[in-house]
């Protein structure tokens, strides 16, 4: 028990305790918890064996016995006790000392709760500014290597005014009026593939019926679709890899634009398969009714899709993530 040393005095300046540190814990023994809150051993002692009795804490987990030589040169075992027990202590001892120790504890407590909160809202923050700025950043390159044209304009410019949002959620860290962003757990639909199969074949019968499509829309390659779909309903221990209704159109958008499944038509198949999977499970629209990604945005959102790096994934699914929950905020 030689390692740092933290000095605890209460407000009237009658406590000057030596406490060590070890194992990112403080340990004191009963003659020092004797000091710190003013009762006898006695009493010290019946609180602890009822702290014990009470399974309120696991004597394996808080009691470290160390060998003291006394002044008499005879060795004894001496057991100490860490934070856990000395807190437990402090508020079941009932002395003046034992309150302001409360009050002290309290306060470091409150103090530590605080700055962690605002340590971690500060990392969160920096994640989603950065987040932001690789997205904008993705569409300024689209836009310079001409992968976006002009008519695509507005789309662009739903994306960006809708993801601006974002800028709303950094001033709501910033004024401590952030709501929890509410993801849709609970799947209403679940994809099947041979119900896809079906509504795309449908959808190329249109297409060609209105000149905007030929024989090879649609065709799908080595049943790749098939594996798209599984990839989105991956489990592990019984539990979804892609938790949310969102995260998983993010995904499917995302696989069947890039991995090109088909011989023709991928865009549109994975925008149309999206929009499907959303108003399957009830999220297209929001709850004024206006769609929550619209025409123009979808378009440029596939495109945006499709001239992105594979190494922007995630960046990319967390944008279409942060486009449907854009009403939650």
């Amino acid at each position: 028990m030689n390692s740092e040393v933290l000095i605890y005095t209460d407000d009237n300046g009658e406590i000057d305790l030596t406490v060590s540190l070890e194992n990112d814990t403080v340990w004191l023994n009963q003659k020092q918890m004797v000091e710190l809150f003013g009762r006898d051993k006695s009493v010290i002692s019946r609180h602890i064996k009822n702290i014990f009795k009470d399974t309120e804490l696991d004597e394996n987990s808080v009691v470290a016995k160390n060998a003291t030589t006394a002044s008499d040169g005879k060795v004894y075992i001496v057991e100490y006790y860490n934070l856990d027990m000395i807190i437990s202590l402090g508020y079941r001892v009932n002395s003046k000392r034992a309150t302001e120790f409360r009050k002290w504890a309290t306060k470091i407590l409150k103090e530590y709760m605080i700055k962690g909160y605002v340590l971690n809202q500060k990392k969160i923050k920096d994640t989603n500014l950065q987040e932001l700025t690789s997205t904008i950043e993705l569409i300024k390159n689209s836009l310079a290597h001409k992968t976006i044209q002009n008519d695509e304009a507005k789309g662009l410019f739903d994306i960006i005014n809708n993801y601006a949002k974002s800028w709303s959620l950094l001033q709501s860290y910033d004024e401590d009026s952030l709501e929890s962003r509410q993801s849709t757990a609970t799947q209403k639909f679940t994809l099947n593939y041979n119900d896809v199969k079906k509504a795309i074949n449908q959808l190329k019968t249109e297409l060609i019926k209105k000149g905007e499509a030929t024989q090879l829309f649609g065709n799908e390659k080595n049943n790749e679709l098939e594996g798209i779909i599984g990839n989105i309903y991956q489990t592990f221990g019984g539990d979804d890899l892609i938790p949310s209704v969102e995260e998983k159109a993010g995904n499917l958008l995302y696989y069947v634009i890039k991995d090109h499944p088909f011989s023709d038509g991928n865009k549109r198949i994975g925008s149309f398969l999206f929009i499907l999977f959303l108003s399957k499970n009830n999220i297209l629209y929001k709850a004024n009714a206006e769609l929550r990604i619209n025409d123009n945005a979808l378009v440029s959102l596939a495109l945006l899709t499709a001239s992105s790096d594979p190494k922007q994934k995630e960046l990319m699914v967390k944008l279409v993530v942060n486009l449907l929950s854009e009403d939650e905020l």
